[in-house]
């Protein structure tokens, strides 16, 4: 298992180095001035200069990335262009808020996808199928921003059109404040997230339930006289767990690099919206670092998820 985990990090290292290089190379060298960007259009040549040799861009390339690396691995990600403030700093300030939103969304989406799934695939055909077909094709044909902008017209405008406020209308409120507030400003975000997630999940869960059942170890322990509730639990799901510990390990690291729709939708102040700032205003330091987290996190859950091969399935382990 040590030999397999120090692989592991070794290619996640490269994977990083790769991703720096390309970063470096496409917003360094692609068109555009940095310095014409911080300084305006009504800029002078020498201020523009001073600006270049400030920010080392009159460097060679290969200082210039050897430079952006060594910072990078101390946690120097650069400075802002537009608000002069390091790059990691107001990162980490908008981290909370994609984290909290993460959390809720894979607890909820998960409740609600796996649970489905397997009311499909005990009754293949019959009614309960039909309805967790149903809800998976509403599901998955519902884009993200429909159900949040249908969402907030539901419960928000209409209960303040009827004089009372049944959920905020957006906005994050720090946890550590106030729990209750923390999860009254999330909860309309979480169920948009879950709910157009989880019909991927209950698709999911009964596609490879449905296919495992017909495995002969399954047939086996019918055989033994154990009741169809334990055979599909004991047997039947750990089995599919594998490609759903595969597709919720993607999930979780794109959605924490920012989960953008949903950000702006609610108004949450996280990495994704962030990122969408950033690109408004040319703002390249702020769109490296959220590229460079969400590399980050990608490489930490692949690492994760083939540690959680090997305890699903033992023989990973050889």
């Amino acid at each position: 298992m040590s030999n397999f985990l120090a692989k592991r990090l070794l290619f996640s290292a490269s994977v990083l180095f790769a991703l720096s290089l390309f970063v470096f190379l496409l917003f360094y060298i692609a068109p555009g001035d940095p310095a014409r960007v911080i300084a305006g259009d009504k800029a002078t040549e020498l201020q523009l200069v001073q600006i270049r040799s400030n920010l080392g861009l009159d460097r060679p390339i290969y200082e210039q990335y050897l430079q952006f690396v060594g910072k990078a691995l101390q946690g120097d990600l650069g400075f802002s262009y537009r608000s002069q403030q390091p790059v990691a700093k107001l990162i980490v300030t908008r981290i909370p808020a994609t984290v909290s939103l993460v959390i809720g969304g894979v607890i909820f989406w998960l409740l609600i996808g796996i649970p489905i799934g397997i009311m499909s695939a005990r009754d293949p055909g019959g009614w309960r199928d039909r309805l967790g077909q149903t809800i998976i094709l509403v599901g998955l044909s519902f884009p993200t921003f429909v159900l949040g902008m249908l969402s907030l017209y539901v419960f928000y405008f209409l209960p303040r059109q009827a004089g009372f406020t049944l959920f905020p209308p957006g906005g994050y409120a720090p946890f550590l404040k106030d729990p209750l507030i923390w999860a009254w400003h999330l909860v309309l975000p979480w169920t948009t997230l879950a709910l157009v997630t989880a019909a991927i999940y209950a698709r999911l869960t009964r596609g490879n339930l449905l296919q495992v059942m017909g495995e002969d170890y399954i047939r086996t322990a019918r055989a033994k006289g154990l009741s169809e509730r334990a055979v599909l639990l004991r047997h039947g799901l750990r089995s599919t767990l594998t490609p759903l510990v595969t597709q919720l390990g993607a999930d979780i690291a794109f959605l924490l690099g920012g989960a953008i729709v949903i950000e702006q939708i609610y108004g949450l102040q996280g990495v994704g919206a962030l990122a969408v700032q950033a690109v408004q205003n040319q703002d390249r330091p702020i769109i490296i670092g959220v590229v460079m987290l969400g590399g980050l996190f990608i490489v930490i859950t692949n690492i994760v998820v083939d540690l959680l091969y090997a305890v699903l399935d033992p023989r990973i382990r050889h």
